[in-house]
């Protein structure tokens, strides 16, 4: 059991906590990195502790450590200490708006935090794969200049090049895309040159919408989570610009965890691949309140502001070609109906305390 340690950043979060349940159940060894910092960020509301307790009463096996990724030295003892045979990091400052209110917080948990995470594996278990959870933001607002057409509740592309969503190639520069998205990039090439340059098996996973039951969501991240809640508690939900016809793809985090268990069995060196829910999973605001409103019974209470977010995209659905070409056995298993309704058991679970 020894050679079967990982070591998992943010592992109270959504897509942490769900690879340390994934890899738990398979028998590894888990240790779990997290300060509960989402909490520090956006409130009590999207405080991740009681994440982190349900994993330590399910796992005997995963071990929690306090610990901020910022903390070089601490990072750099920890790693030295576990030699984990693989690193998923999925820490980060998340938001897309409160970047740029707290820019130096951003950048040095989202890029610096990575170089530390980084550095440590190449000193002291460089043949170990080690993960990224990146995002689509790297692309800032690039795909905004594609062709689309308005149809009646959402926006789509346009042109048949574009009709399995965007893919790596985008570029990812000379665009606008938050200073979340820049401390994101930075990571993103940081963790590619490692691999290049160093020849690790990094991957950087550029997430479209990573959701599921055990995301604390917050109006500022955490679009469904929060929009389900918003349902739920008969609170007012806010749509900034484009009609509320903008579109994401989401992917349930389980999905996630999958894929990023058959890397492990086979990694690939400085890659990179979106990975979200593609095409079948997209879906607009719009929709996505008629979706939970027939699970719900409930109609949204909601308001609109004609300002779009800064450097926000209008469409994006990720082109998940590459990632079924290099690992076939990998597939979408959560449609976006069985997606709602784990999140609003999750929610309602969460909300009126439901036990087990």
């Amino acid at each position: 059991m020894k050679q079967k340690r990982i070591l998992v950043t943010g592992s109270s979060g959504l897509i942490g906590s769900e690879v340390v349940s994934y890899f738990s159940s398979l028998g590894f060894l888990v240790n779990g990195v997290d300060n509960n910092q989402r909490e520090a960020f956006f409130g009590l509301a999207a405080s991740t502790r009681w994440n982190q307790f349900r994993l330590e009463k399910a796992f005997s096996s995963f071990q929690h450590h306090e610990l901020d990724i910022r903390d070089r030295d601490a990072v750099l003892k920890l790693v030295e200490t576990l030699r984990p045979i693989a690193i998923v990091h999925a820490a980060a400052q998340p938001s897309h708006d409160l970047a740029a209110k707290i820019p130096f917080e951003d950048f040095d948990t989202n890029a610096t935090g990575t170089l530390n995470l980084l550095e440590a594996t190449r000193r002291y278990c460089r043949d170990s794969p080690f993960v990224y959870l990146s995002t689509n933001k790297v692309y800032g607002d690039a795909p905004n200049r594609l062709a689309l057409r308005e149809l009646e509740s959402r926006w789509d592309f346009s042109e048949k090049e574009y009709e399995n969503g965007i893919s790596e190639i985008c570029p990812v520069d000379q665009s606008m895309h938050s200073l979340f998205g820049v401390s994101k990039l930075a990571a993103d090439v940081m963790v590619q040159e490692y691999g290049r340059y160093f020849d690790m098996p990094t991957v950087c996973l550029r997430g479209g919408c990573l959701t599921g039951p055990w995301h604390s969501g917050v109006e500022l991240h955490g679009f469904l989570s929060y929009l389900v809640k918003c349902n739920l508690t008969r609170s007012m939900y806010r749509i900034y610009g484009y009609k509320g016809k903008q579109v994401r793809d989401n992917i349930h985090s389980e999905d996630v965890a999958r894929f990023i268990g058959h890397f492990l069995e086979a990694p690939r060196g400085g890659s990179v691949y979106n990975l979200g829910g593609g095409k079948r999973n997209s879906i607009s605001i719009l929709e996505a309140f008629s979706l939970i409103e027939s699970i719900s019974g409930k109609p949204m209470l909601w308001e609109y502001s004609p300002q779009a977010r800064a450097g926000d995209h209008i469409v994006y659905y990720s082109d998940l070609q590459k990632a079924r070409r290099d690992y076939p056995a990998w597939n979408i298993t959560w449609g976006l109906k069985e997606i709602f309704e784990s999140i609003y058991l999750g929610v309602e679970k969460k909300l009126f305390s439901i036990p087990n």
